[in-house]
């Protein structure tokens, strides 16, 4: 007996490597508040944080605005144009 699902079609949405400048951001609490905001908008996107520059990198398939407006929600500043 074949237990396989027939006639599922999945689409894959393309993967952006996007990054922020992100300000205000100064220890390991922000770097997760930070992340569960990208995750709340991308659940499936990959967060990699540097702290000391203040860099953020998101690999995921959500739009760059949407991402950066979750961010600013979490209270950080996103500066305009990284």
């Amino acid at each position: 007996r074949d237990s396989s699902v027939t006639g599922v079609q999945t689409c894959a949405l393309p993967i952006w490597m996007m990054n922020f400048q992100v300000e205000g951001m100064s220890c390991s609490h922000c770097v997760q508040s930070v992340t569960n905001a990208v995750q709340a908008v991308e659940p499936q996107a990959k967060v990699t944080i540097d702290l000391a520059s203040g860099r953020v990198a998101v690999d995921g398939s959500e739009r760059r605005d949407a991402v950066a407006q979750a961010i600013k929600d979490a209270g950080y500043s996103v500066a305009a144009g990284a």
